[in-house]
């Protein structure tokens, strides 16, 4: 068991390398060295703002990588995980078309053909085998580019990295895919041990068939980078050696390895170049980069992150999954999971989130967690915080101004040396306010459909409570006024505020607040803030220790007032389609097999889900409760031979308990589905018909759906309420 102090910092190093690397090399992926050096030059910095693309992306290098390690936990958390669970989770945490993958037809895209054979029966690895799809499909690059989460959790422990990565990758590969992956695996869990890049290599090579292309890539490489002393040569002999016109497909995985290869060898141990090479090296730049920003990351740790690639990013990263409460996320949160998962698989030891496991808690060195700002005039939203003499920075109480008594002994700063969000600002009457804010929902840059579509549920919920802690620096010469708000998708979808109580603090002065989210109508919060003023608009400093919420919302899910489209957007998407031109606000339907409509997060656990249904026509419907993806779900369904039936879906669909119950279509039945610890009760138009004791079931937790079986259903809201 791997027992460094510096092993979460090595991790949430890791994570942002991953994801810096990623956005870097995400706006020009797939052109060539050629018009990367001719329109943009050497990649040092961003080039989305040159490109006129937004920078937070939802990228399947990204969702891959974070989604696919939740195998490990839903299934117990072994080391003897297999491939065919790998698989089950893809079939519970992708939907079809639309969240993680490329899309691009069986035959064409390696992973589209891999989910197609999950979901017609083919389990893993034959799913990904090349006697299934063939060597072309089976070798491009996929396999490679989700493998850095399992070296994550195996620190130290090369050989498992490498199992694991075999046994994820042949879910959608085989052959030197495979081989690709585990390399890479294998080194970036070495390299929380190991700083030297060649021993990597050598640790990696170990777990490679000897006669692997692979294998000889390396080897070439390595001899190259010994005699040609200049990147750009080598760069050149492996176009011309394992360039792409040498293989077939879309993007195959051997001139996309020898590239991140190349970008380590000519890295000269520094973040920053390693990334450059990879990015103007061309090619399938984002999954190159990614990769090698990862290893590096883990290998030289947090300080070998350039502040002018870590800042832009400020921890924001998006999981587009079935799970729609985990979507809207940050490189912190993402860390403490991976090490969570690393204890229970027994690598690790434990680790908790500090600050009683608040959701924005600040404690690792330089983290934000999403949060930023912005300077305002009157409701409108302002200038970048930046241009207005206000900056946001991670800082820890012992180096600032700060007397930390009374402050760092409380429980929920347990720390000698707590980390906080400070706020420097300096309001002027012509913009008097700061606001700072992080997403809860679709930010609006991200509204649009791209290349990889962003699906979510809001974090952030009418009658959820927000709860936070404030301290004013001493220095302050004015009272601090702080508001808490959150910002919603009101009217044509225009962000709209709804403040909360205002909290005054005076310099010195440590305020916890606690504010319950009003009812918004159905409208999905965006944003939570809070905005900033001071008398006679005089400079000050204010630390932000915790922000938190959690728990399940009491609250009714509705078309809200006006012209919109976000609130639909609010829930996952696992229907064929969706009406808007009809009077029922939820019109879904679909064509084959059973569809979910999916709502809220796993922090939901105990409560009651209503809503009045009308089929017309479908084989069965009803409502879903601790919907824990597209596999997992307890429902409450109408369906053939005229029965109510609850069901367990548990990768696999189990009948808890059913009844006769006489239905129609065309008529609306009131549902009613109830879980409370171990207790399922199910009720139809106010009569309870199912009580079912599930003792010992892992379903435990999880959001809420609407569900139809090839047809239509019709309802007007669906209310949630806490128990």
């Amino acid at each position: 068991m791997y027992s460094s102090p510096d092993y979460l910092e090595r991790v949430y190093a890791g994570v942002l390398g991953k994801i810096i690397g990623v956005y870097l090399g995400r706006p020009f992926e797939g052109w060539t060295q050629q018009r990367i050096l001719s329109e943009l030059g050497e990649i040092w910095d961003y080039q989305h703002e040159r490109l006129g693309v937004p920078l937070v992306v939802a990228d399947d290098d990204i969702s891959g990588t974070f989604t696919f390690l939740r195998a490990l936990p839903d299934h117990g958390g072994s080391t003897d995980l297999s491939a065919e669970q790998i698989g089950k989770s893809w079939l519970n945490y992708i939907v079809e078309n639309r969240s993680i993958l490329w899309w691009g037809g069986m035959g064409n895209s390696t992973e589209h053909t891999a989910f197609l054979r999950l979901k017609n029966g083919t389990p893993a690895p034959h799913s990904g085998a090349i006697a299934t799809n063939g060597k072309t499909v089976a070798e491009q690059i996929g396999a490679q580019i989700f493998i850095d989460g399992w070296a994550l959790v195996c620190p130290g422990n090369p050989g498992l990295a490498a199992e694991l990565a075999r046994k994820a990758g042949s879910v959608s590969h085989d052959g030197e895919a495979i081989y690709a992956s585990q390399l890479l695996a294998a080194m970036e869990a070495q390299a929380f041990v190991e700083p030297g890049i060649d021993q990597l290599f050598e640790t990696g090579l170990k777990y490679l068939p000897a006669d692997c292309l692979i294998t000889r890539l390396v080897s070439d490489v390595r001899n190259w980078h010994r005699t040609d002393n200049d990147w750009r040569l080598t760069r050149d002999r492996i176009e011309r050696e394992y360039g792409y016109d040498k293989f077939h497909g879309n993007c195959h995985v051997i001139p996309n390895h020898a590239i991140i290869i190349l970008s380590l060898l000519y890295s000269e141990d520094n973040f920053g170049r390693a990334l450059m090479i990879a990015n103007t090296s061309g090619w399938d730049t984002d999954c190159n980069s990614g990769n090698v920003g990862c290893l590096i990351g883990i290998k030289n740790g947090l300080a070998a992150i350039d502040p002018k690639l870590r800042e832009p990013v400020a921890d924001k990263l998006y999981l587009s999954t079935a799970d729609g409460g985990r979507c809207i996320t940050d490189a912190v949160r993402e860390t403490y999971e991976i090490c969570r998962i690393a204890h229970q698989l027994g690598q690790a030891q434990a680790i908790s989130t500090p600050k009683n496991g608040a959701r924005f808690h600040f404690s690792l060195v330089g983290s934000v967690q999403g949060w930023s700002g912005l300077a305002c005039e009157a409701d409108s939203v302002g200038t970048d915080v930046k241009t207005a003499n206000a900056r946001l920075e991670n800082v820890a109480l012992e180096n600032s101004s700060v007397s930390a008594v009374g402050f760092a002994s409380e429980a929920r700063s347990t720390e000698a040396a707590p980390r906080v969000l400070a706020l420097d600002f300096n309001p002027s009457r012509q913009l008097p306010r700061i606001r700072i804010t992080t997403p809860t929902f679709i930010p609006p840059d991200s509204k649009e459909a791209s290349h990889y579509s962003l699906m979510a549920c809001p974090t952030l919920y009418p009658g959820n409570i927000v709860t936070g802690r404030l301290f004013a620096a001493p220095e302050n010469s004015a009272k601090v006024r702080v508001t808490p708000f959150v910002t919603y998708y009101g009217d044509n979808d225009e962000l709209t505020p709804r403040h909360g109580p205002e909290l005054t603090l005076d310099p010195g002065s440590v305020r916890h607040f606690e504010w319950k989210i009003d009812e918004l109508h159905g409208a999905p919060i965006a944003q939570f803030g809070l905005e900033v003023t001071s008398e006679a608009a005089a400079a000050g400093r204010l630390y932000v220790d915790y922000i938190d919420w959690s728990g399940t919302p009491t609250t009714v899910f509705r078309r809200p007032p006006g012209d919109s489209k976000m609130w639909l957007r609010a829930w996952i998407n696992a229907v064929d389609h969706v009406g808007t031109r009809w009077t029922s606000p939820f019109h879904l339907s679909q064509n084959r097999g059973t569809g979910l409509f999916i709502q809220g997060s796993r922090d939901w656990q105990n409560y009651a889900v209503q809503s009045a249904i009308l089929s017309d026509p479908a084989k069965s419907f009803g409502l879903a409760a601790r919907v824990q993806g597209l596999t997992r779900y307890y429902a409450l369904l109408l369906g053939p031979n005229q029965v109510a039936r609850l069901i367990r879906n548990y990768d696999g669909i189990q009948v808890l308990a059913e009844t006769p119950y006489s239905w129609n279509w065309s008529e609306r039945y009131r549902f009613n589905l109830e879980v409370s610890g171990a207790e399922i009760v199910g009720s139809l138009n106010g009569t309870e018909l199912i009580r079912y004791h599930d003792s010992g079931s892992v379903l435990v937790d999880g959001g809420i759906a609407l569900v139809c079986e090839e047809g239509l259903i019709m309802t007007d809201e669906v209310a949630i309420t806490a128990v």
